[in-house]
């Protein structure tokens, strides 16, 4: 595929997506970019939805994640489900009779404007470095495969990246990010399905071939029991399943963002539940996606890159000899990524507005613009950053670093929910959150010296937020057990 091709694809994409911005805020108030006028369809919103969870990382780097975890990966999907359950008839419950915007505002009536702003500081640094995670990996693949053709550096299509998308998003915010994501959802499925396809052709094989053919190149096993010390141990990504889901979904203003949009209730249940079922469905095609890329490029002499998120970008741009191939990937590629990346930099923006600036400086749109503007170039240095010390596998970076991240958030929302304890000090309250993460990290750098050969994997997220909820709970008080002791001294 050329450079002038692909640019011609780039530029035409975009235009559709700006397209869909002007017809979302023809008649949009200013509140419209934080809720979407509370009007979004909860169909739409699922199916968006499955593009912005899934994003470039797991578009990119999921299928080469299978030549040194097999089908492991599937362990942690099953435990979404179960995050999901608890986000459905949990979570949602909650956000919907608080009528909340931000969910962190939750935090303030239960704790304190500490407590709220802690949660949503934990929030801005998750998502900020999830969003430039994913933008890194489109990014990365743009460059080698375009724009580098053209005596572009990195960091302009870094630039090029991000001013795009804050183009269609800086004015319509989630009701624009709701319709945008529907359709980049249907340009990644609809690229999954049919390199799958090609891929099955060029190799001969039927459903029941691929099943033989996974299996004879040992990228089929989906359980791991034999060693609980190691990292893949079925337990440990169950766990981490749970628990990533409740906190990167539930507990995370980007994805609930969405999920408020919807009409009532009863709509954003319907909605979380077709939508983790079809999930699950998707991640294992994705897999099986991997399987195949290794089996093709093995039988056709295509060296194996020595970064495997490359490896898909390889065969499906130069491996595969149909050229539409290459234009399928690309549109899958870029849909995946933007369809995360544009609700991310737009949840960063509301969390921000509402949770830290006054009242009177959120109401002014001059405000929200100059925010939005601060969030994309964070993110341009985030991504600078990524490019010039990542080695390791990105899904693998994004989902270690929201196992600290993510912690104190589950440890608060734990808290608040399931105890009617009050803290004693705020500050303390920050002190507790910072420590958390702090400690997770020692245990899991040390893990095999002195938990006699255990190694930590996802389930450090569970263990993060479990010391949040116990430093939480050293420096509360029962209230109601308070009351009765002076009354007994009385």
């Amino acid at each position: 595929m050329t450079p002038n091709l692909i640019l011609i694809i780039l530029v035409s994409y975009f235009l559709v997506l700006i397209g869909i911005s002007f017809w979302t805020t023809r008649e949009s108030k200013e509140d419209s970019f934080h809720t979407g006028d509370k009007a979004s369809p909860w169909y739409v919103v699922a199916f968006g939805m499955i593009g912005a969870s899934l994003s470039g990382v797991t578009f990119i780097s999921l299928p080469g994640w299978v030549a040194s975890q097999e089908f492991a990966y599937m362990q942690m999907v099953f435990g979404y489900l179960i995050g999901y359950i608890v986000i459905s008839f949990v979570l949602l419950p909650i956000y919907y009779k608080a009528n909340l915007t931000s969910i962190y505002t939750f935090l303030e009536q239960r704790f304190g404007v500490v407590a709220h702003k802690t949660g949503s500081g934990f929030f801005l640094l998750s998502r900020v470095l999830g969003a430039s995670f994913r933008l890194y990996l489109v990014a990365i693949v743009l460059q080698k495969f375009l724009f580098a053709s053209f005596g572009i550096s990195f960091w302009q299509t870094t630039l090029i990246s991000i001013l795009l998308i804050w183009i269609y998003t800086f004015k319509g915010g989630i009701k624009t990010v709701v319709w945008t994501d529907t359709l980049q959802t249907l340009f990644m499925l609809s690229s999954l399905g049919i390199t799958l396809y090609l891929l099955m052709q060029h190799l001969n094989l039927d459903i029941s071939g691929v099943v033989t053919e996974l299996d004879k190149n040992n990228y089929s096993q989906i359980f791991f029991w034999e060693n609980i010390n190691t990292k893949h141990h079925f337990l440990k990504h169950f766990i981490g399943g749970v628990f990533i889901t409740i906190a990167m979904t539930g507990l995370d203003q980007d994805m609930m963002q969405k999920n408020l949009t919807c009409k009532n209730l009863k709509e954003a249940q319907k909605n979380m539940m077709w939508f983790s079922g079809v999930l699950i469905i998707v991640n294992f095609l994705f897999l099986t996606l991997g399987g195949l890329l290794f089996i093709y490029a093995t039988k056709n002499n295509i060296s194996i890159p020595a970064k495997t998120d490359h490896l898909f970008p390889t065969v499906a741009l130069q491996g595969l000899p149909e050229k539409f191939a290459g234009i399928i990937f690309l549109l899958g590629l870029i849909a995946a990524a933007y369809s995360s990346a544009d609700s991310a930099l737009t949840s960063l923006t509301t969390s921000f507005c509402l949770d830290f600036l006054p009242k009177e400086s959120n109401e002014n749109i001059k405000t929200r613009y100059f925010v939005h503007i601060g969030f994309s170039i964070l993110l341009f240095i985030v991504i600078q950053l990524a490019n010039a010390f990542s080695e390791q596998n990105v899904i693998g970076m994004l989902f270690k670093a929201s196992t600290y991240t993510y912690g104190p958030l589950l440890g608060l929302f734990a808290f608040g929910i399931f105890t009617k304890r009050e803290v004693k000090d705020n500050i303390m309250t920050l002190c507790v959150c910072l420590a958390s993460p702090m400690v997770c990290y020692l245990l899991d750098l040390n893990s095999v010296e002195w938990l006699n050969g255990y190694q930590f994997g996802y389930e450090i997220l569970a263990l993060n937020g479990l010391i949040t909820f116990w430093g939480l709970y050293s420096i509360s008080t029962n209230q109601n057990n308070d009351l009765m002791q002076s009354i007994k001294q009385l």
